[in-house]
């Protein structure tokens, strides 16, 4: 283990390249971890060990905590809608997609746990009950991403597409004030549901996770956002190895960290008081098999790291007290 003063690396890290991280509602030192090994690990960070984990018979793509500290959920490669129950270390089979599950959450309010799919559906999942046809909603392209807020739900695919839906009822609408969205292209767009002209004035986009080298402009793939809880402001993490934090109503970065050995894929914020940040850091194949041998080379082995940073004011706004 690597420590700083206000940086942890979590012991007995998973053995291929990570996918999601998602701490626990209510308790700030209980992490989730996805991985391509095919497993999910759950973390205790106050002792750094490893508690438990659970074998999938594919790459783990997402994971998702229940209404409490004890259920999660996963899904990945193998089409499988998984519910576990930490306290007994046992697992459920919600149902099945046709194809691989891109995304998963948990809709607290609603009771629902909700999973997005390249088999063009979003699925909604009575977390009691396994089901063979829960209700399933038909997208017109490959679901890479699924987030919620409040009561609305939005999806996001291929081709750049986007669908939002109002989680009470399942019909196409908003009720929440909007979203940031990621790209392969270096870039993230800040976009708000309200229609009115007013509104559509304030969305814009920017480029980020970008370097200059030898007069060449490189884009790097921006991989995870992560809202603060607190703050509302968000985290971005990119395959440049960076982790950076906006204020999107000021639009301005707030801060960058030091630059990690390999591609951060995934980030989360605690979800009670956003005190700590977990960095996944690993590499995330953008340049195939030649780029992990560089990593090889430069590092003497490969970089696979679950890190934990404590965070404070540099999270806030500009001009918050």
């Amino acid at each position: 283990m690597s420590a700083s003063a206000n940086e942890i690396e979590l012991s007995s890290p998973p053995d291929d390249s990570i996918s999601a991280l998602a701490f626990a509602p209510t308790a700030d030192n209980q992490l989730l971890v996805a991985s391509w090994d095919g497993e999910l690990r759950l973390y205790d960070i106050a002792s750094n060990s490893l508690k438990s984990h659970f074998s999938h018979k594919a790459a783990v793509l997402g994971c998702s905590w229940g209404n409490d500290n004890k259920t999660a959920y996963s899904g990945g490669l193998d089409s499988w809608v998984r519910a576990f129950d930490l306290e007994s270390e046992t697992t459920n089979v919600l149902g099945a997609h046709t194809s691989t599950i891109s995304s998963i959450i948990y809709h607290s309010s609603t009771n629902t746990v909700y999973t997005g799919s390249w088999d063009q559906t979003v699925r909604a999942w009575d977390p009691r009950t396994p089901s063979s046809n829960p209700p399933a909603f038909a997208q017109p392209e490959r679901v890479y991403a699924i987030d919620a807020a409040d009561n609305t739900l939005v999806v996001a695919m291929a081709g750049r597409l986007v669908n939002i839906y109002d989680l009470r009822m399942m019909k196409e609408s908003a009720n929440s004030d909007g979203y940031a969205m990621s790209s392969v292209e270096g870039r993230i767009a800040v976009e708000y549901f309200d229609p009115s002209p007013k509104s559509q004035d304030k969305k814009y986009a920017f480029k980020c996770h970008r370097q200059a080298v030898d007069g060449v402009d490189l884009v790097w793939p921006v991989n995870s956002l992560a809202f603060h809880p607190k703050y509302n402001t968000f985290a971005s993490a990119g395959s440049d190895g960076t982790v950076s934090l906006w204020d999107h109503t000021a639009k301005k970065r707030l801060k960058q960290y030091p630059k990690y050995q390999s591609a951060v894929n995934a980030i989360a914020f605690t979800k009670t008081s956003g005190d700590k940040l977990a960095i996944g850091v690993s590499y995330s194949w953008d340049e195939g098999e030649e780029g992990l041998k560089r990593e090889v080379t430069a590092n003497g082995g490969r970089v696979i790291q679950v890190r934990v940073r404590t965070v404070g004011d540099e999270c806030k706004p500009r001009g918050a007290k």
